[in-house]
């Protein structure tokens, strides 16, 4: 009998995406193997929502931003009873592995749902960059649509003469505030890993200011420091004129970069080649092209560390 495999998209929808969803699909069956595409998560996991795909099911997608196989956020599949319910919509259909493409919290999720039995291996993809030993799909992408915006403010901030506050994605991890802020030469980047010295912001401003200096670009990883505090902070120190801009959730969209295609072009191969291996419960990890199985246990009981040496170099050259 072919052996059955089931992917799925969970959480926040992430660049990327789409290119991991069409590796899956053309390994699998050049694996000779029966592929399932889930619709919406773990809730169409519930609901046995699948379809079995083909090679046409995922032509021209390694382009496009967000997931074919659309997500969302399952509270049901954080009960015991939800989780029942989705082994049961595999089992129906005879479908002994699960790949799951998704951040943090659906690799806790699957991790969970590995321990009913059924063989599950996780892909992560997630604009914030905050699982231990990998890169994720999508933050490459994520990193470039924030530098962009920054070099477009920029413009204007140069033009009028302005201070500009831009707040990106990170509430809990600055992988993109410090990567904006670095490449785009930001005069200081706030994240959640260091506490904000709001009077080193505006020192440095000042110093600006008095060597001529008649714009800047300060990047503020969301939920760090209220903005509009800050802003009235700034302009009152420093009496010039001060602007916010609040990128959202323009960072989850648009067409993945290449290094977010060929991530997760190999890791969606990878996750196949493991489970043709044997490998079980496991996540794939990677930077590059070399992609390796770490155990989901692993992962959920790991803490990713921020790399400060980054945060070093912008102190230093933002000047």
């Amino acid at each position: 009998m072919k052996k059955k495999v089931a992917v799925l998209t969970s959480g926040g929808d992430a660049p990327g995406m789409n290119a991991a969803i069409r590796a899956v699909v053309r390994t699998g069956i050049y694996r000779n193997m029966q592929v399932y595409g889930i619709s919406h998560g773990f809730e169409g996991l519930i609901a046995a929502d699948m379809v079995e795909m083909t090679l046409g099911s995922v032509a021209d997608i390694i382009h496009r931003g967000g997931t074919i196989l659309k997500t969302s956020r399952s509270q049901a599949f954080t009960t015991d009873s939800g989780r029942l319910n989705a082994m049961e919509s595999l089992e129906k259909n005879h479908i002994e592995n699960l790949i799951v493409i998704g951040g943090n919290g659906s690799i806790k999720g699957a991790y969970e749902f590995s321990k009913l039995g059924i063989n599950t291996v996780t892909i992560p993809a997630t604009i914030d960059n905050d699982i231990v030993y990998t890169k994720t799909i999508g933050f490459d992408t994520a990193v470039n649509t924030a530098l962009e915006a920054v070099n477009r403010i920029r413009d204007t901030a140069t033009s009028h003469g302005r201070i500009f506050i831009i707040e990106v994605m990170g509430r809990d991890c600055g992988e993109i505030a410090l990567s904006a802020g670095v490449a785009g030469g930001a005069e200081s980047i706030l994240i959640p890993e260091i506490e904000p010295d709001i009077k080193q912001v505006i020192e440095k401003l000042e110093m600006g200011i008095a060597r001529g200096k008649l714009h800047s670009i300060i990047i503020v990883a969301e939920g760090v420091y209220p903005v509009m505090e800050l802003k009235e902070l700034i302009q009152n120190h420093t009496g010039h004129e001060t602007r916010i801009s609040i990128l959202g959730h323009m960072q989850r969209g648009g067409m993945p970069t290449a290094a977010d295609r060929i991530l997760a072009s190999c890791m969606g191969k990878a996750a196949i080649d493991y489970i043709a291996a044997g490998e079980r419960n496991i996540m794939t990890a990677g930077f590059d092209i070399r992609v390796r199985p770490i155990p989901m246990q692993e992962i959920i009981h790991g803490t990713k560390t921020l790399e400060l040496d980054l945060f070093e170099i912008a102190r230093i050259l933002a000047r």
